[in-house]
């Protein structure tokens, strides 16, 4: 190791902690070669060994790296940069002249360098800012030699190398960064193994600023632009000028430009110039060197001929007139800075690069500041009072940079042109609508989730409650999904009452339906409501918002819409009028037509040309759209659209295909003063054609040069504005892949799952923000909390890491659906991934979507033949990345050449793969490292580093070498001091100190970031993971809760999890936030890293964090509550059933499988049908009912891969049992609070997919009784601490089993009650449990696990229950919320695997006005009674007698019913009228008369089919149930849903079901006697 002097600079290292005294510049780190993304050539082609590079700072540290420029030695000034694209443009331009310059985005090298030979019309180079390469040296940590972008003629490296500029990487430039920040820019010296001696003037540490800088960069000659013609002339003082100013002012402006030397004396003027306009530009160094300059200057300021400055022009200008200048600590380089105009207080994102500034209190009279920097204050421009002469610091020509201030060249132009000034004021408009005014706000949520709609719009919502609290609003919030974070009310139980009411919570929250009738009788019953928010809750609430638009509604009531007006909303929406904004602004759209009919689609079509993309207006991720390649799929495409229930305005749009182009989106803010910033850009790994919902997407985009990007971000500015969003929104563009050709695809105005993404990958809380834009508040305003309030909100973060996002599918549980991905989204989550290089980010993206994913490499073996895996690369499916690791770890012809030409995906994502495959398949390497690893030998240093950084695991380490574990490889990487390093996401690339804990891991780091003080200890908690089937909203409900019950008791809160779309990965919600991998590896790493002194709660977050119990407490993490063998215990199924066998509690048989013959042995020993439940599984991942010998020797191997280390238990089937669960906590085995509720459905439907009823409402007080028995014991023998959930079946009858009429005890009577499983976790049923008892359940859960103080035992719900304990006088009904539209070919059936996506609750007097409640929060469109709406019903033969009843009473109701031949004659029989009509696969007389045909004719309101397993007509029943999903028709597929449907109808047949006539809903409560209100005031409605 190589270090001097004192080190006080960077020492925040281990060193200063009194570890290991190490640097960041450390050969631990620097050296390894693993940094390289291929020494120059590429890792695929012949290279030399890598050279040694160092740089030598002046205080001695020394920053070890890879040399990849020029083998020379080079002094000069360390500066940072914190742009994220635009390389050539930055090392070109003159102002750099001197310094080394780190690159503070880690990825450099992506796009490549074009050809300085390609030139402009003046004869300038196209792509670049000057004739050569300015800079001294270049840093960065991560450097790409395969570069991939059209323009793209040679590598980084090898320009360099040419330009004899030296080049380093491998070195932490957020380290660096830091350093620079905090003791301010130093010397420092690049310096290149066997480099030759350097010249004497370059010898040492050399301050370039005490050199003419400008006269090193300056013309040597006058040269002359655009000349001829009348046109007014403008000399330009040449003090280092970027060639943009001269296409500026030539090419927009028209202008004659002459160039004249820095030197040129402007009064003795020999060459006899005449101007009309006098322009001084930016330039390197210190400003005093340029005297000439400044002389010129002051003779012209004493004339009247108008005068303007950049960047160094501002400061010599400054000079010229008068005033001071200083050096700054560090200076501002980048292409984020925010500057106010101090005419307009406007805000504008700028370009800068400078290390000198103007001191504006030294201005002398007549001088104003003009622009001042709005996080350090300091100076950006100043002007005179009363003559033509003004300069800005900042960069308004950009290259690279925002052209946000480019107006400031038509404002000298003017001048010079002698027109008269334009007076710039603000809009009155902003003044009309002040936040003052605003004292109670509507909310309107997004309901359920769905696919499309998900999770993201809880953190939406709660972000913007948080907004409207902190301004003093109160909140009115209508959400039926009780999961929710933004639902939560204040708990009855709590301990510390004062802490709930410090927390965002809305002060009503209506737990109904969201719909325009419900919203428009809240805004009646509640009164005064000023404004209503409608950006915040998805499609549904945005629509919602336009229907009472529309219906005038809001303009009656006096009721403001916060945010983007409804008429802006529209013009996004509405496809014609969208397009009509663009062409107003010269923008387009993708060629594309609206139509009503098939036939205009038809005729749209043919227009464009096949292939066409089919969409549905008004409608979210995707729905309803798809691709047609010919007239005959454009048919099928535009009938589901129109017909079904995928569009609410019945327009479709016929587009163009553009398959194949880039798809890249940015998400744009705006506030009412027009201040508009873009604050994340992100790129889709896959090409369009795939939902971006679909899509893998890397943030910020990896392959865009510096034009691409900010004409994008300036295209998305010019859109956002003329549209009129204010608040946030998202715009979505089609770029051609091989040149600057892009079009727009949409864009939509509300917050977005794509929002939520950014919020997290950027730190920056979009939600929030616009909640308070929409409220008036403006960017200025805001204050950065990431840094204290150091900074404004009104800046565009600067990355200084890699961010991927990967979505998760579970399109396998679904029978029968379509894998193919496109133009309608699929996945029902996603992640988030956090590394300093793709290749890091991407490997942990992978695992953390399914933890079985051991990273970027194949998992279904290698043996597919090459035209399988081509299509298998061709088609895009929620398994074609496995493809591509596959074809890359194959070799035998295959390579990411043939990968890209098959899926279209830019080079320079599949050369990142093909680094990891590389490693992978390398078995000779593997081979050297293990037994380097079993030694723990020292060499074993640097390979094992090289590995981490691509990203591979302990786990794949471990499998790769063969005979190792992965605690082998970990214990060796500890020993070796191989260890993640922690960073921060700070917003601003470390350009700013951050006072949040918002954390991710990486291997390219030598230190950690930490903050002053930096606390330690508390409580470990992991959170849920992507949201999935069976894994929801309701466990980050839990996360969240319990994260608060911690911090609120005054204990520290550490975060794990790894969903952007969540409320507890909001860095404020807790302590620390690490945005990582739920894994042992990842666990252990933050548990020791932050010395966890109470332990890790790992019952908050559903089946992930509970399956890693075992394997951290192994390896000594200490596990709150209950023991991780009795978690154990009760999650194999096998050690459970003999546990309850022992304990005397009653279950069916069972049998723990050990071999086929003994699981048929056992199932025709019990009779059929059986249960085959795998352990240590969520959502019932791979259970099934077997009902013959042939199924269960099909399903077992499928449920051994489902838990390859744990056991499968076949038990008897018990049919026609009820379900009852109880969810409560216990503390050392005994119960401390519980709650009973039973399923409406029939035991064989997924607990996830059933509808509960809270209290109980068929169970007798005997079996409730039994049950409460059968918890205290179970509780007590698995010595229960934490929350639990337990659920049983009563009665219910087994093969084999007697007639009803013998009870002689073989006959399990309604009365038997047995116990299924012990989930020893919190369920997704506690959140419908907390709100409907007013206790929240995961708070108490909490306090026992830290051992915290309890509420009194009094507050809450015992497990026997005492007289009046709540609920009382109600019940809450929870319904599932299923996405069947959205899920191609998959079977609307529910079984014993769990397929609904999200949940609602409803609260009622009864069960009936409950139930209709929650059906209809889940989108159902019931039909109305007595209006002859026709029903169709179809209903297997042993299912008849259940049948029978509703059918009847839906006939008394008034509907027309319909039925299959057997059905209808069924009931004929029986005096219940049905027409008959024919199945599908009928050869109907009537062509029109099948039951499918009249589905999508929308004649059946209401589909009921009733299948059994003795079912003879499957593939019908199938058809029916497909085509009533694909044309939005209600359908109830289960008997007991059936019958509590029918009677729900009949009981509220009156009209006087209180969410099925809102009018009802109000008056009802308003009339209620207090002694029987269920709630209070402020509680649920």
């Amino acid at each position: 190791m190589k270090t001097g002097g004192s080190g006080a600079m960077f020492n925040t290292g281990a060193a200063a902690r009194g570890g290991s005294p190490h640097k960041f510049g450390d050969q631990r780190y620097a050296s390894s070669s693993s940094l390289i993304d291929g020494v120059e050539g590429g890792p695929s082609k012949p290279c030399e060994a890598p050279v040694q590079a160092t740089l030598v700072l002046k205080d001695g540290q020394r920053l070890e790296g890879t040399s990849f420029g020029a083998k020379v030695n080079r002094p000069g000034e360390v500066v940072f940069n914190t742009g994220m694209v635009g390389y050539p443009e930055a090392l070109t331009d003159p102002s750099y002249r001197g310094q080394i310059l780190v690159l503070t985005f880690p990825l450099v090298g992506n796009y490549g360098v074009p050809s300085m030979d390609t030139k402009d019309r003046w004869d300038l180079p196209l792509y670049f800012e000057s004739d050569d390469v300015q800079i001294a040296g270049l840093v960065v940590s991560n450097y790409s030699a395969d570069p991939s972008h059209w323009a793209s003629q040679q590598s980084l490296g090898n320009w360099l190398a040419k330009a004899g500029v030296p080049a380093i990487f491998g070195v932490d430039t957020r380290a660096l960064t830091k350093g620079l920040r905090e003791r301010g820019s130093i010397l420092g010296r690049l310096e290149v193994e066997g480099a030759p001696p350097s010249p004497p003037q370059e010898v040492g540490f050399v301050d370039p600023n005490l050199r003419n800088l400008v006269a090193e960069v300056s013309t040597k000659s006058i040269r002359t632009y655009n000349q001829g013609g009348d046109k007014p002339t403008i000399v330009a003082i040449d003090c280092g000028m970027k060639h943009n100013i001269v296409r500026y002012f030539v090419e927009t402006h028209d202008v004659t430009l002459i160039v004249v030397p820095f030197d040129y004396d402007l009064e003795k003027n020999p060459a006899n110039l005449k101007w009309d306009g006098l322009f001084c530009s930016n330039g390197p160094g210190d400003p005093s060197q340029c005297r000439e300059t400044i002389k010129s200057l002051q003779w012209a300021i004493s004339r009247d001929v108008p005068i303007f400055g950049i960047c160094l022009g501002n400061q010599l200008l400054a000079l010229a007139a008068g005033a001071k200048t200083y050096k700054m600590k560090y200076g501002n380089r980048g292409m984020n800075q925010p500057c106010v105009d101090l005419r307009t207080t406007r805000c504008y994102i700028t370009s800068q690069n400078h290390g000198y500034a103007v001191d504006d209190q030294s201005l002398p009279e007549g001088w104003k500041a003009l622009f001042v920097n709005a996080n350090d204050r300091s100076n950006e421009g100043i002007i005179h009072v009363s003559k033509p002469f003004f300069s800005v610091q900042f960069h308004p020509e950009a290259a690279g940079g925002p052209f946000d201030t480019a107006f400031l060249f038509e404002a000298f132009v003017r001048h010079v042109r002698g027109a008269a000034p334009q007076l710039t004021l603000l809009d009155p408009a902003i003044y009309r609508n002040d936040r003052a005014s605003l004292k109670r706000v509507l909310l309107v949520g997004s309901g359920g989730l769905s696919i499309g709609q998900a999770g993201e719009f809880d953190y939406s919502g709660s972000q913007a409650i948080k907004a409207l609290k902190e301004e003093g609003i109160e909140v009115v919030l209508i959400n039926p999904n009780i999961a929710t974070v933004q639902t939560s009310r204040e708990d009855a139980s709590s301990v510390d009452v004062e802490r709930h009411k410090s927390e965002p919570i809305a002060d009503h929250v209506y737990l109904l339906p969201v719909t325009a009738d419900n919203v428009r009788h809240i805004l009646d019953k509640e009164k005064n409501i000023d404004g209503i928010i409608v950006s915040m809750g998805g499609q549904t609430a945005l629509n919602v918002g336009i229907e009472l638009w529309r219906n005038e509604d809001l303009q009656r009531r006096n009721i403001r819409v916060l945010g983007t007006k409804i008429d802006a909303i529209v013009a996004t929406e509405d496809r014609e009028i969208f397009s009509t904004k663009l062409r107003e602004i010269n923008e387009t759209l993708a060629l594309s037509y609206p139509a009503t009919t098939v036939e205009g689609a038809l005729e749209a079509a043919h227009k464009i040309g096949y292939p066409v993309l089919v969409r549905a207006a008004f409608t979210l991720g995707g729905l309803g759209s798809g691709f047609a390649e010919n007239d005959a799929e454009l048919r099928d495409l535009a009938v589901r659209a129109l017909e079904g229930g995928s569009s609410t305005t019945k327009q479709i749009l016929i587009d163009q295909d553009l398959r194949g182009w880039k798809e890249v989106e940015y998400e744009v803010v705006r506030d009412v003063r027009d201040n508009c910033i873009t604050v994340c850009n992100m790129e889709n790994f896959d090409p369009l054609g795939v939902h971006t919902g679909d899509s893998i997407v890397v943030a910020p985009s990896q392959t865009l040069s510096n034009r691409e990007y900010f004409k994008l971000r300036s295209t998305a500015l010019k859109v956002i504005r003329h549209i009129g969003i204010v608040g946030e929104c998202n715009i979505q563009y089609a770029l051609h892949p091989e040149s600057l050709e892009y079009c727009i695809i949409e864009v939509n105005p509300r917050l977005s799952r794509s929002s939520a993404l950014a919020s997290k990958a950027t730190g920056y809380p979009l939600a929030f923000v616009a909640a308070k834009l929409s409220m008036g508040v403006t960017l200025p305003e805001l204050r950065n909390t990431v840094t204290g309030g150091a900074t404004i909100m009104g800046f565009e973060p600067a990355l200084d890491y890699c961010v991927t996002k990967v979505p998760r599918w579970d399109l396998g549980k679904f029978q029968g659906a379509n894998r193919v991905l496109g133009s309608a989204m699929a996945s029902v989550g996603e992640v988030m991934a956090i590394g300093r290089t793709f290749e890091e980010s991407f490997q942990k993206a992978l695992r953390m979507v399914d933890p079985s994913n051991p990273g970027f490499e194949p998992i279904d073996g290698m043996e597919l033949p090459d035209d399988s895996l081509e299509k298998k690369l061709v088609i895009p499916t929620d398994r074609r990345v496995w493809g591509i690791a596959e074809a890359l770890y194959k070799g035998q012809g295959w390579d990411k050449h043939r990968v890209r030409d098959l899926t279209k995906i830019d080079d320079w994502f599949l050369s990142r793969l093909d680094k990891i495959a590389a490693t992978g398949k390398d078995k000779d390497k593997w081979a050297a490292l293990k037994p380097l690893i079993q030694s723990h030998d020292a060499k074993a240093t640097s390979l094992l580093r090289e590995i981490k950084q691509l990203g591979f695991t302990d786990e794949q380490i471990a499998n790769f070498c063969g005979g190792l574990s992965d605690d082998d490889v970990r214990a060796c990487r500890k020993a070796l001091g191989v260890i993640p390093r922690v960073k921060q996401i700070d917003t601003l690339a470390a350009e700013y100190a951050a006072e949040t804990n918002y954390l991710y891991t990486t291997y390219h780091g030598d230190d950690d970031d930490q903050l002053a003080g930096d606390a330690k200890g508390g409580t470990l908690v992991l959170g849920s993971g992507p949201y999935r089937i069976g894994s929801s909203v309701e466990f980050d409900w839990c996360g969240v809760s319990a994260m608060r019950a911690l911090r609120g008791s005054g204990a520290r809160g550490v975060m794990v999890n790894c969903n952007p779309e969540t409320v507890s990965t909001d860095y404020d919600e807790c302590d620390a936030l690490y945005f990582e991998e739920l894994s042992k590896e990842r666990v252990l790493d933050v548990y020791e890293r932050e010395g966890i002194d109470t332990g890790c709660v790992i019952s908050m977050g559903g089946q992930i964090p509970q399956n890693l119990a075992g394997p951290i407490h192994a390896a000594g993490a200490r596990v709150l509550g209950t023991h991780p063998d009795m978690i154990d215990a009760a999650e194999d199924r096998s050690k459970f059933s003999a546990l309850m066998d022992a304990a005397g509690v009653d279950q069916p048989r069972w049998a723990e499988l050990s071999s086929h013959q003994q699981a048929v042995d056992f199932a025709s020993e019990v009779g059929y049908p059986v249960l085959v439940r795998p352990s240590f599984v969520l959502s019932g991942a791979a259970m099934k009912v077997c009902r013959d010998e042939e199924g269960l020797r099909a399903h077992l191997d499928i449920a051994k891969e489902v838990s390859q280390d744990y056991p499968v238990v076949v038990s008897q089937f018990v049919r026609g049992a009820r379900e009852l669960e109880m969810d409560g906590v216990a503390k050392d085995g005994e119960v401390v609070c519980c709650q009973a509720h039973e399923h409406v459905e029939d035991a064989g439907v997924h607990s996830g997919d059933a509808s509960l009823l809270l209290p109980p409402q068929t169970l007798s007080d005997y079996v409730l009784r039994r049950a409460r028995e059968a918890v205290r014991e179970i509780v007590k023998q698995l010595q229960i601490s934490g929350p639990f959930n337990i659920q049983f079946l009563v009665g219910g009858r087994t093969s084999g089993s007697k007639d009803e009429d013998e009870l002689d005890g073989s006959f399990a009577s309604m009365n038997d009650v047995r116990v299924i499983e012990c989930n020893l976790r919190a369920s997704r049923s506690v959140p419908f449990v907390s709100k409907a008892t007013g206790v929240d359940f995961a708070d108490v859960a909490t306090r026992v696990l830290a051992g915290l103080p309890l509420p009194d035992e009094e507050k809450l719900p015992q497990l026997f229950p005492r007289e009046g304990q709540a609920p009382q006088n109600f019940v809450a009904v929870k319904a599932p919320m299923f996405s069947f539209a959205r899920l191609r070919g998959a079977d609307p059936a529910l079984g014993v695997e769990m397929s609904s996506t999200g949940e609602v609750a409803c609260f009622g007097r009864d069960k009936e006005e409950a139930f209709l409640k929650a059906l209809l929060s889940t989108t159902m469109k019931v039909p109305t009674a007595g209006s002859g709406d026709t029903v169709l019903v179809s209903f297997a033969a042993p299912l008849a007698h259940r049948a029978l009843g509703p059918a009847f009473q839906l006939h008394d109701l008034g509907y027309d019913l319909v039925g299959t031949e057997a059905t209808a004659s069924y009931l004929r029989g029986r005096g219940v009228p049905c027409k008959t009509v024919a199945f599908p696969t009928d050869d109907s007389m009537v062509e029109d008369a099948t039951a499918t045909a009249l589905l999508r004719d929308k004649k059946i309101k209401l589909a009921v089919n009733l299948h059994a397993p003795e079912s003879k007509r499957l593939e019908d029943n199938y058809m029916i149930r497909r085509t009533a999903a694909d044309f939005g028709i209600a359908l109830v597929t289960n008997p007991q849903v059936f019958e509590l449907l029918a009677a729900a109808l009949t009981r509220h047949k009156k009209g006087d079901i209180l969410a099925a006539n809102p009018s009802d809903l109000f008056s009802y409560y308003e009339r209620e006697p207090s002694t029987d209100a269920w709630t209070g005031a402020n509680e649920f409605h």
